[in-house]
């Protein structure tokens, strides 16, 4: 099996159903999207998404087996062209005709990882490994899922158990040796931290960067080009003194996929960490009062944008449609900046240019894609290495970690990344106490924060995702009452539509990245809301960018999510 394949190179052991489930990579999984007008709605409730993945048996019907395999067959093909949710239905419904069948089970365990339902993964991979203990892939699964969890040495236990049972397996020892190398890394950060080092942001110079030594030929902060003087060029890096001219030269440099000087970068960053430092973990958010510039007819509004996830382009798209950020057009930008999408540092550079030329034109909640686990993962990680160096990555995991975890627009509109706490006691001071500067623990206001998901049923209930919890309509209610709120707005899950209202509609999910990795095929969202706090909603579809695909820098590891 080459390194980005999701099978093993020898066959498995023989079971009842061929397991020829999804070979897909990053760079076969074909756009689906057909491009449709883009269109504005104004309230509306789309259908609900994923089915629930209860399991009806019908074992005894006479032809289960050809109707488990042609709904396998199925689910493969929803697989490999990326239609995630399809492929779970059809296996969930084959599941139906052959309950205990380790493939079936294996492969809606990797169609479940494609969605980072790492929980319900891991469930399955737990009854794909009861069904069958010398099935290889049940292991596989279960080792991915964990390992996307940050459970290292857990899934070192299951890759070594792949490595036993598929010896020959050049993947299965390619990703023991990544999985030892995580564990190997995590040791060595607790004893650096254990060590109480200086972060990299007090001591990175970027002045011994000498532009003028380089062929650059892109945008500079001063609108008299290289400066030599180092004190200057420092301060037009402050918050509010970052030309607008230079930002949107910017823009366009990268938009040719040409970079930015590297000098440049670090000074953002630096800057960035330290305006961030300076913040409230809770935003409170104002409505403009004063009509957008670049359209003087249109009503004052704050536009709210859920995950881009380096999609460049479709975010380039809406900033044609709905202006550039200003602060007569400000946006909230709630987190999954990165990873996925392979321009995704074009994307956070250009929210952070924004965000030092003037601070109330735009806003920055943290996802939980702004972490340095789902980076390494998911290709943030390569792609800055890639396009600059570890130095300049590990200065974005500074500043991610300082990020905002949350806002209250116009007083009454909750926003956040993931969604709300289970703890029915929790205030909006509580949220503002939340300890920053660090990477989330796997429980607690700031996991719940990141990770959590609405479900339609009251109560809370472990989250497929295996972090945080998902919570009901009930918990919605009483935390917006409790808080004097009217509203939660949060993101983190893809909805076909681009956005979902649901809770009785105090609940809206909001998804910004159009035909998600460029195969999912669903439409991106955004809302306005003007003073009378009433959503509205943009939906749009993807456009057309460079010919790099989704994980293109994901290093190996990509090949198993």
């Amino acid at each position: 099996m080459n390194s980005n394949s999701e099978d093993l190179d020898s066959p498995p052991s023989p079971i009842p159903l061929d397991d020829d489930a999804s070979q897909e990579t990053a760079a076969s999984m074909q756009t689906m999207e057909d491009h449709h007008p883009d269109h504005v709605v104004h309230g509306g409730h789309p259908d609900e998404g994923p089915m629930e993945d209860e399991i009806v048996d019908r074992s005894d019907d006479p032809d289960a087996d050809e109707k488990a395999t042609v709904l396998k067959d199925e689910g493969n093909t929803a697989l490999a062209q990326g239609h995630f949710l399809e492929a779970i239905k059809s296996y969930s419904d084959g599941l139906e005709y052959r309950p205990h069948n380790a493939v079936l089970l294996s492969n809606r365990s990797l169609a479940f990882i494609k969605v980072e339902n790492y929980g319900i993964a891991i469930r399955d991979a737990d009854a794909a490994i009861a069904a069958d203990a010398n099935y290889a892939k049940g292991y596989y699964r279960r080792a991915s899922a964990n390992f996307a969890l940050n459970h290292f040495k857990v899934a070192r236990k299951d890759f070594k158990a792949v490595c036993k049972l598929q010896p020959t397996s050049r993947d299965a020892r390619t990703k023991l040796a990544a999985c030892e190398k995580r564990i190997r890394e995590e040791a060595f950060s607790k004893a650096i931290e254990a060590e109480q080092t200086a972060p990299l942001s007090s001591t990175y110079d970027p002045s011994v960067l000498d532009i003028s030594a380089t062929t650059y030929e892109g945008p500079h902060p001063s609108p008299h080009g290289l400066l030599t003087d180092m004190d200057a060029e420092v301060a037009l890096f402050e918050p509010g003194k970052l030309p607008r001219e230079f930002v949107l030269a910017a823009v366009e440099t990268m938009k040719a996929q040409k970079s930015i000087h590297k000098r440049y970068v670090g000074r953002l960053l630096i800057a960035c960490k330290r305006y961030f430092e300076s913040l409230e973990t809770l935003m409170e958010i104002p409505i403009p009062t004063a009509a957008p510039s670049h359209d003087p007819s249109a009503t004052p509004r704050l536009t709210v944008c859920g995950d881009t996830h380096g999609q460049y382009y479709d975010v380039l798209h809406v900033f044609e449609r709905n202006g550039f950020p200003h602060r007569t057009n400000p946006y909230l930008f709630n987190g999954d900046f990165v990873d996925r999408g392979s321009f995704s540092v074009e994307v956070i550079l250009t929210y952070l240019l924004f965000k030092l030329h003037d601070p109330s034109c735009i806003y920055l909640t943290r996802g939980n894609h702004e972490t340095k686990n789902m980076n390494r993962i998911y290709g943030f990680e390569g792609e800055a290495k890639h396009k600059y160096d570890d130095k300049i990555f590990n200065l974005f995991l500074e500043v991610f970690e300082w990020l905002p975890l949350a806002a209250v627009v116009g007083g009454k509109v909750f926003v956040t990344h993931g969604g709300l706490p289970t703890d029915d006691t929790v205030m909006l001071d509580d949220v503002r106490k939340v300890k920053r500067g660090m990477e989330p623990p796997e429980q607690g206001l700031m996991s719940d924060l990141l990770w959590s998901d609405p479900q339609p049923f009251p109560g809370k209930s472990p989250s497929k995702r295996g972090v945080g919890y998902a919570f009901g309509p009930d918990i919605t209610s009483a935390f917006l009452e409790r808080n004097g709120l009217s509203l939660l707005v949060r993101s983190h899950e893809v909805k076909e539509e681009g956005y979902l209202v649901e809770h009785g509609g105090k609940t809206i999910t909001v998804f910004s990245a159009p035909n998600y990795c460029d195969s999912m095929g669903n439409k991106g969202a955004y809302i306005h809301f003007d003073a009378s706090l009433e959503p509205k909603f943009t939906q749009y579809t993807a456009v057309p960018h460079p010919d790099v695909k989704p994980m293109a820098y994901a290093a190996g590891m990509g090949g198993m999510f």
